[in-house]
């Protein structure tokens, strides 16, 4: 038996806008400098991730992307000040989260092995 959590936000509306898969996307925008190689990368075609980055934006209320157009390249991203610090805080933040969630878990299954040794004198399952 094992613990399988996701962790994610949620708006007003009750609608996921961040989670594993956008921080992935964004720690990779950080590292590729540009939107479409970090969806590349990650497998994920650029209209999802730059719908997944506008939904982000949208919910934060704050820009998570510097884009550049033009250019030979005509592509790039970087993250702003915030993206980069916001990216931090949710990756210690997730962390802290399941770590602890494993404590509790743990707990969980100590109490549970003690239950089972103990019996049930209402019979087993058939």
């Amino acid at each position: 038996m094992e613990l399988k959590t996701k962790l994610y936000l949620i708006d007003e509306e009750g609608n996921k806008f961040m989670g594993i898969g956008v921080l992935w996307l964004l720690q990779q925008v950080h590292v590729q400098k540009s939107l479409r190689q970090a969806a590349s990368v990650l497998g994920i075609s650029y209209s999802k991730a730059f719908s997944m980055i506008r939904n982000l934006e949208k919910s934060l209320g704050v820009a998570v992307l510097d884009r550049r157009k033009g250019g030979s390249a005509r592509d790039g991203a970087t993250l702003t000040e915030f993206g980069v610090r916001f990216i931090e805080r949710y990756a210690s933040f997730e962390q802290d989260a399941k770590q602890q969630l494993q404590q509790s878990y743990e707990q969980f299954r100590t109490q549970l092995a003690e239950l089972l040794e103990a019996g049930d004198d209402s019979g087993g399952v058939q």
